[in-house]
């Protein structure tokens, strides 16, 4: 059996709110183990009281920085520092950057660049860049949301259905300026497609978990939680162009192709979509007037 991989658990407190704290430790277990835990913060201020029982409770170390100066934001330097005496101790295999800020996009290029695992956690209001710096990225407030969902489900089982329409819809109204920087689904319906027509397979056709590999490295931010959905097979099955079969001998197996019409309008719709209309000139011609004599 392969060892658990060692990851390092750095939390800006100045970017995120302590309700999360079971979220973070919950995501990072199915990474690997944290052997580091520590979460920056000036712990003299009044708002950073809330994380005293949850710190000794989860055994996570706080680390004292005061604010320089009115205004900067001292803490980042602090992370960043201890990041890189953590990388060359050689003790961690990863690392789980907790923040909404994008002051970390160099720090986590840079751990990539040493081969080491980053998976970020931040609310949606993240920035672009530092979710593209690494390997994964998991939305906090998408997990909290996700997890009262199948609270509700579990106590309110006859009205499972009309429970999700709504919350769905709130969420959509309250959130739909911080959506911008997650993947669109029209992007990741088109990478499906391009990925099953790629497919060497004799029936054009690829395993589910494969599916969900290659789009979880492309968009780091990809997990269907994200989209209202527990499970790949779920998300999946939400799509009318694709075609989903188990395995005939163990039925352990999920496979998934295609279906030729579906797809193809499709693609042929992002085609249209992406082509920018051409240009009409107008050729001018010169009329040679005839010389007096």
């Amino acid at each position: 059996m392969a060892e658990d991989k060692r990851f390092a658990v750095l939390i800006d407190a100045d970017n995120v709110s302590a309700k999360y704290i079971k979220y973070i430790m919950d995501e990072i277990a199915n990474f690997g183990i944290a052997t580091y835990k520590r979460i920056y913060g000036d712990w003299t201020k009044p708002n950073t009281g809330s994380w005293k029982e949850i710190l000794l409770e989860n055994s996570i170390t706080p680390v004292q920085q005061y604010g320089y100066t009115v205004g900067k934001n001292a803490t980042d330097s602090a992370m960043i520092i201890d990041a890189m005496d953590i990388l060359y101790s050689g003790n961690v295999d990863g690392y789980c950057i907790v923040s909404s800020d994008s002051d970390f996009t160099k720090l986590a290029s840079r751990l990539r660049e040493s081969g080491m695992v980053v998976v970020g956690m931040g609310e949606k209001k993240t920035p672009k860049p530092f979710i593209a710096a690494c390997n994964q990225f998991k939305y906090l407030d998408v997990l909290a949301e996700s997890e009262k969902n199948t609270e509700t489900i579990q106590k309110n089982t006859n009205k499972t259905k009309n429970v999700l329409d709504n919350t769905k819809n709130s969420t959509n109204a309250e959130t739909s300026e911080s959506l911008k920087s997650m993947t669109d689904i029209n992007v990741i319906k088109m990478a499906i497609i391009k990925m099953i027509n790629e497919s060497d397979s004799e029936n054009q056709s690829m395993s589910m978990a494969e599916i969900g590999n290659r789009l979880a490295k492309r968009y780091p931010d990809f997990d269907v939680r994200n989209y209202g959905d527990t499970k790949l097979s779920r998300f999946l099955n939400k799509f009318d162009f694709l075609d989903i079969k188990t395995d005939g001998k163990e039925g352990a197996s999920i496979w998934v192709s295609l279906t030729s019409d579906e797809s193809e309008d499709l693609l042929k719709k992002n085609i249209t979509i992406q082509k920018k209309p051409k240009k009409t000139y107008k050729k001018k011609y010169k009329v040679n007037k005839p010389k007096e004599d």
